[in-house]
């Protein structure tokens, strides 16, 4: 005696498509709205970054200078000799209101001579100099437009921790966007008959150009 051949319930397989439909629509377009912002800043500057022998920037530079006062002269001969570490709280906070500047908790390079800080950001670099004798203070700052500064957020160049995190998330997002949308495509094939050819077409067009272009 022959077992009856197993029949699948079309009510149940529609059920289930219905169920993987809803919830790849909902990730779908949760993750297209956290992303969306960020995409479309990463897409224009990745243009940008493309072009950017073409994009003629005007570095803008300024210098100032500034004298130490005595008291807080004094307290750098407390300080160390050589290596790494912030300047005096007091130093830090006269500068700050002196020069204008946020110099914060940022490592100095220390050396018998002077202290230096690095003080590069996105579409900017500047540093500060103090001679440990005189007290002769030294700030240059060079900007470099709004171009440069969105393409070093592009590349997280300089744009500190918190802004790492994003690009993070903001790259998990679009994972998830683009997962979740490989799927609904995989579901709406059967009615989209281009659907394979051009995700094909969008791997075969980037192959052939780093097989025959990129060397």
């Amino acid at each position: 005696m022959t077992a009856a051949p197993a029949h699948h319930d079309p009510v149940s397989a529609q059920q289930r498509r219905g169920f993987w439909l809803r919830q790849l629509h909902q990730w779908h377009w949760i993750s297209s709205a956290v992303c969306l912002v960020g995409m479309l800043l990463f897409t224009a500057t990745g243009i940008t970054l493309n072009h950017a022998a073409r994009i003629e920037a005007q570095p803008r530079v300024d210098n100032r200078t500034a004298q130490l006062p005595e008291p807080l002269l004094a307290q750098l001969a407390d300080s160390p000799e050589k290596g790494n570490a912030p300047l005096p709280a007091p130093v830090a906070g006269w500068l700050g209101d002196t020069l204008e500047i946020s110099l914060g908790r940022r490592p100095a390079e220390w050396s018998p001579e002077e202290a230096y800080v690095s003080m590069p950001s996105p579409g900017a670099d500047a540093w500060l100099s103090i001679d440990r004798q005189t007290g002769a203070v030294e700030f240059e700052h060079t900007g470099r437009g709004w171009v440069s500064y969105l393409n070093d957020l592009h590349k997280g160049r300089n744009a500190g921790p918190a802004w790492g995190w994003f690009i993070d998330v903001f790259a998990i997002a679009c994972l998830v966007f683009c997962i979740t949308g490989l799927f609904l495509l995989h579901l709406h094939a059967r009615q989209r008959r281009l659907t394979w050819p051009l995700v094909g077409l969008g791997l075969v067009v980037p192959l052939v150009l780093i097989l025959l272009f990129i060397h």
